[in-house]
C-alpha cells in the first residue's frame, strides 16, 4: 500500500458526512428523588408474602445508573445486604434477569453481557456490540470490570472461546482505544475504500487490511471510508458484503455487525428489536438487552425509527410480545407505563 500523505479534514462535503447529534434517553426519572427512601421502599417491597414487583418497577424502572448505583449502597448501609443479591432471590424468569442487568453499572453489566454470550458459545454479535457501539472510554471501563469480576481479562476469554479470522476480528474490536476527535483524512477514506472493495471483489473478507481498518480507525473516518465506498460503487459497503452465500458465513456476518455499529447504531439497534420480535418466539435477550442497555442512551431515537419502519410503536409492540412485570418493566424503560 503507498504511502498517504497527512490530509485531515474538519468535513468534507463529498463524502456526506452526518452531523453528530446528542442522542437521547427514553429513561423517565423524577426530580427530588432519595436513595435511602427509595431502598426502604425496596425493603418493604421485599417483606412479607411474596415481592410487591410493581414498587420494585416503581424506583428501579425511573432512576439513572448514578442514582441506582446510590440505592444500593444506601441499601446496604441499611441493611448490610447485597441489593442485587435480594433482587436476585426475589424475582424470577425474563423480568429478574431484566432487573439484574439494569441494576449494574454499565460497565459490570456489559462485563456480564460479553461473558454470557462467550459461554454461549457463538453469540458473538454481543462481543461486537460492545467493542463497536462503545467509546473508547466505555470499552477500557466494560475491560476493567470484566477483570475485576472474572479474573480474567476479556480479551483471554475471547482468545480463548474463538479461532481463525473471528478470534483475529473480536480480540481486535475489545482491545481498540479509538481515536474520538471530528477530524478526517479523505485521501485516506479514499484509499481504504478501494482496499475494502478489492478484498470484496477477491472474496478475501478475511485480510488482514480490511481487520486492520474495522478494528483501529476513529468511527468518524470509518464513516468517511463508508461513505467513499458508496459514493464509488453505487452500493453500500453491507450490501456489497452480502454476495453470493456471504450471508451463511459467520466471519462475513460479524464484518457486517461491525460496520454497522461504528456507522449506524440507530439503525442497527432497530433492526435487533424488529428481528427479535418478529421471529417465532420472541427473542427475550436481544429484545430486554437492546432495551436496557440503550434507555439512558438513545433509545428515543431508536423508538423514532422503529416507527418509521415498522409503522407501530416500539411500546406496543413489546407489550404484545411480552407479559406481567416484564412486560411493565420493559415499557417503564421505553418511557411508556402498562
Amino acid at each position: 500500500m503507498k504511502n498517504i500523505k497527512s490530509d485531515t479534514l474538519q468535513s468534507s462535503s463529498h463524502l456526506n458526512i452526518v452531523k453528530v447529534v446528542k442522542a437521547m434517553a427514553s429513561l423517565v426519572v423524577p426530580h427530588n428523588i432519595s436513595a435511602v427512601e427509595d431502598a426502604e421502599n425496596l425493603r418493604k417491597a421485599f417483606e412479607g408474602w411474596g415481592t410487591n414487583e410493581k414498587a420494585v418497577i416503581s424506583v428501579l424502572g425511573h432512576r439513572n445508573a448514578a442514582q441506582r448505583k446510590q440505592i444500593r449502597q444506601a441499601y446496604w448501609d441499611l441493611y448490610q445486604e447485597d441489593l442485587v443479591k435480594r433482587l436476585e432471590s426475589e424475582l424470577t424468569g425474563d423480568f429478574e434477569r431484566a432487573v439484574y442487568r439494569w441494576i449494574l453499572d454499565p460497565e459490570d453489566r456489559d462485563a456480564v453481557l460479553a461473558n454470557v454470550a462467550l459461554r454461549k458459545s457463538g453469540d458473538y454479535q454481543v462481543i461486537v456490540e460492545i467493542g463497536c457501539v462503545r467509546s473508547a472510554e466505555e470499552l477500557l471501563a466494560v475491560r476493567r470490570a470484566y477483570q475485576a469480576r472474572y479474573k480474567h481479562s476479556l480479551e483471554e476469554d475471547v482468545a480463548a472461546h474463538t479461532k481463525g479470522d473471528i478470534r483475529k476480528l473480536l480480540v481486535g474490536l475489545v482491545t481498540a482505544f479509538r481515536y474520538e476527535g471530528a477530524e478526517i483524512n479523505a485521501r485516506l477514506a479514499k484509499s481504504e475504500a478501494d482496499i475494502l472493495q478489492d478484498a470484496i471483489k477477491d472474496k478475501a473478507y478475511n485480510h488482514e487490511e480490511v481487520i486492520r481498518i474495522l478494528t483501529t480507525r476513529s468511527k468518524t473516518q470509518l464513516m468517511a471510508t463508508f461513505n467513499r465506498f458508496k459514493d464509488d460503487h453505487t452500493t453500500s459497503i453491507t450490501k456489497a458484503l452480502l454476495g453470493e452465500h456471504a450471508d451463511n458465513n459467520e466471519f462475513t456476518g460479524l464484518l457486517r455487525v461491525a460496520i454497522r455499529c461504528c456507522n449506524e447504531p440507530i439503525k442497527y439497534y432497530e433492526k435487533v428489536l424488529r428481528n427479535a420480535i418478529r421471529r417465532v418466539g420472541t427473542d427475550e435477550d436481544a429484545l430486554a438487552r437492546v432495551i436496557v442497555t440503550r434507555a439512558e442512551k438513545d433509545l428515543s431515537e431508536i423508538k423514532e425509527l422503529y416507527y418509521k419502519s415498522n409503522s407501530v410503536p416500539l411500546d406496543q409492540a413489546v407489550a404484545k410480545e411480552t407479559s406481567g412485570d416484564y412486560k411493565a418493566f420493559l415499557l417503564a424503560l421505553l418511557g411508556k407505563e402498562d
